[in-house]
């Protein structure tokens, strides 16, 4: 019988440690998108009510300067008219710091916002937190916000290289009249 309780015991205590590190969930469609505020890659605060009245692309992600990353943002600006022409804007939010982003869009030709995210709170809210070999990163999620706030579409672990094309697609959809 003590067998059983301490393996009981041992699965409750890995299974409570396994939460922990997973984050919180992300928010679900129709639900109200947490709000925030975080500096710019201009060094200005950026607050998600700020955008109320537009649609919302909120896309986290890793690293600046890497592959999948400059491939998202890349695509992402490739089409910033479109999502212009559908009342769009495209939020950039990782754990990196105000003056990566600002040389990362630089050195990119980025001209949408990028959001730093440094103590994690934002991208733990979005469920949108990993661990990676011992580093707190952003992971690749995108949430589509609609003008009046709320969740209306979510991606989670995205592919970088047609996700801006799924994300138009999924923003026409969102779009289009109830018939």
């Amino acid at each position: 019988m003590s067998k059983l309780f301490l393996l009981l015991a041992g699965l409750v205590l890995c299974s409570a440690a396994a939460l922990a590190v997973a984050g919180a969930e992300p928010p679900a469609v129709g639900s109200v998108a947490p709000e925030f505020s975080l500096t710019t890659n201009e060094g200005k605060q950026a607050a998600l009510k700020d955008f109320r009245g537009n649609w919302v692309v909120l896309y986290f992600y890793p690293k600046d300067f890497t592959g999948g990353c400059t491939l998202e943002a890349h695509n992402f600006q490739t089409d910033l008219p479109k999502y212009q022409a559908m009342n769009a804007v495209i939020l950039g939010v990782s754990v990196d710091t105000a003056e990566s982003h600002t040389s990362f869009c630089a050195k990119e030709g980025l001209t949408f916002k990028l959001l730093s995210d440094a103590d994690t709170k934002v991208s733990d809210a979005y469920g949108s937190l990993m661990d990676y070999n011992g580093m707190k990163l952003s992971a690749r999620n995108t949430f589509i916000i609609d003008p009046k706030g709320k969740i209306a579409k979510v991606f989670m672990k995205v592919n970088p290289g047609g996700h801006s094309a799924e994300v138009l697609a999924a923003l026409a959809t969102l779009q289009k009249p109830l018939r």
